[in-house]
């Protein structure tokens, strides 16, 4: 399968979409990047949710419309991420990835002071065809910091969905995580089913993002 135009996204369509730091440059620094990042993503997912007083300037830094997309898994990590997400309406995916992206690189370069591009110019984005895709890229997702050395267990990864996913809430509750935890009875299970069979199904899983992971 290979990666679809990333303005190519339809109504209730379900997105692996990914990017990267330009240059491969690390994109969080530390945890108030991850933390802004994952606010600039809800505040977008759920504009009207914010039980907080604004303050002028959130009320003047505009939103996308309510129910516009699902999110279903997430990991940020330090120099790329990836969003599994349906897609609900009309809006294409395209618009969410722009809102997100811009306002947090702007206040990334103020921050760490540093001007020009935070992302890659066009982010990657993979159409889930069926279930068994839908349950394998939100596997990946999870078990991407433990590929990458940054951890052992997906669990002790605070920049990912998959504590959300069994229990263990933090500061963001982003996902509609029910499409896959209810196609499992519990974490060990979960773990169980991807891990009995990942020798032979994880090598080509991957060819899907290579490029992504080693160019």
């Amino acid at each position: 399968m290979k990666n679809r135009d990333y303005k190519n996204f339809a109504v209730d369509g379900i997105y692996h979409v990914y990017n990267r730091g330009v240059n491969k440059e690390k994109v969080f620094y530390n945890s108030d990047d991850f933390s802004l990042f994952l606010y600039r993503l809800k505040e977008n997912l759920f504009p009207e949710s914010g039980k907080h007083k604004k303050s002028w300037l959130e009320k003047r830094r505009k939103t996308l419309p309510p129910n516009s997309f699902d999110l279903i898994s997430y990991c940020l990590m330090p120099n790329h991420f990836h969003l599994l997400i349906q897609q609900k309406t009309d809006l294409p995916i395209t618009k969410l990835i722009s809102k997100v992206s811009t306002s947090y690189s702007m206040c990334f370069n103020k921050k760490h002071g540093r001007i020009g591009a935070v992302f890659q110019d066009q982010f990657k984005a993979v159409l889930v065809e069926n279930n068994e895709q839908l349950l394998w890229t939100s596997y990946y997702i999870h078990k991407n910091p433990v590929e990458a050395g940054l951890i052992k267990n997906p669990q002790d990864y605070r920049w990912s969905s998959y504590s959300e996913y069994f229990g263990v809430h933090g500061n963001f509750d982003l996902c509609k995580k029910e499409i896959i935890t209810n196609q499992f009875h519990s974490e060990n299970e979960y773990l169980k089913f991807f891990e009995d069979q990942e020798d032979e199904n994880m090598v080509s899983f991957q060819d899907l993002f290579f490029d992504f992971e080693e160019d």
